[in-house]
């Protein structure tokens, strides 16, 4: 019979059980209890009760003491994410680069930001009416311009939005899926400026993704059961801005937007036992419908 947890040991120098194993930490401590992973035989010492039996301290250590990985027992995110030390970390380097860029708006000028704004196709007179944009094989700006600033207020504005709305989102996704999240809705607020936009408008900013932040933001409430006229009435302000304001790519924010909620539909709803290759489905059938649409508009325009 195997020896109960606790139960008093034989008194030192007596003879043990004939052909009892010795404990694989205290050789020539002799016990009848064995792992139930590995195996090994340990004494009542060394033993860590699990939810089947006992097991020794490397399994415990190595696999959480539940026969799973050491990760597997972790606090997640409504999404699946895990849950950082810092969890506002991706929100802050994105502020970051976005000021970094803002940096070399200010060093280097106008013809900086001709090179790396959205533009669907145009002559432009800083680049010595060489054809530039989207349309002309220059798909790095669908991703560039999201980053980019020329004006101060305008950066404040969208900074603001990033730190107020990525510390709700990041700590509810996790890292991982935040960044999906702020860079495909990114893209899909550019590729719907590129479709609809006149070819020859040029457009910037991080309103897009902002935007697709705002629509995590109403997918998270909804899912967490929260009053939700207040975050209707925060999105309903951002769309009357955003068609009210001249000179606003409305096109870019309706597309973020679309893009942002789509994705976080896709992550917080998952089937939790197929949580992870749904999600990575989602994101995938957003992606290629970006590219479609891009390729559809630059066919359109060549």
């Amino acid at each position: 019979m195997d020896q109960a947890p606790g139960s008093p040991q034989e008194p030192q120098g007596s003879p043990g059980a004939p052909g009892l194993p010795s404990c694989y930490r205290h050789p020539g401590r002799e016990t009848g209890i064995s792992c139930t992973r590995c195996e090994r035989p340990i004494c009542p010492e060394c033993m860590v009760s699990a939810s089947v039996g006992f097991q020794c301290p490397e399994c415990v250590r190595d696999g959480s003491g539940t026969g799973h990985a050491p990760g597997a027992n972790r606090p997640r995110t409504i999404a699946g994410g895990a849950i950082a030390d810092d969890a506002f970390l991706v929100t802050k380097v994105l502020i970051g680069i976005n000021i970094a860029v803002f940096a070399l708006v200010l060093v280097l000028g106008e013809r900086f930001v001709a090179q790396i704004e959205l533009i669907g196709l145009a002559r432009n007179p800083q680049l010595g009416f060489e054809v530039v944009g989207v349309a002309d094989g220059q798909w790095y700006r669908l991703i560039t311009a999201v980053f980019l600033h020329e004006e101060l207020p305008h950066i404040l504005f969208n900074l603001l939005g990033l730190w107020f709305l990525g510390r709700i989102v990041e700590p509810a996704l996790g890292r991982s899926r935040f960044i999906a999240l702020y860079l495909l809705s990114g893209l899909g607020g550019s590729a719907l400026a590129y479709l609809l936009a006149a070819p020859n408008q040029p457009s910037l900013g991080a309103s897009g993704a902002i935007f697709g932040l705002m629509g995590a933001f109403v997918v998270l409430a909804r899912r967490s059961n929260l009053d939700m006229r207040p975050v209707a009435i925060i999105l309903a302000i951002s769309l009357v801005l955003t068609f009210a304001r001249p000179g606003i790519s409305w096109e870019g924010h309706i597309g973020g937007l679309v893009t942002g909620v789509l994705l976080t539909l896709g992550m917080v709803y998952a089937p939790r036992e197929r949580r992870l290759p749904v999600q990575i489905a989602v994101s995938a059938a957003v992606l290629l419908a970006i590219v479609v649409t891009v390729a559809v508009r630059t066919a359109a325009l060549t």
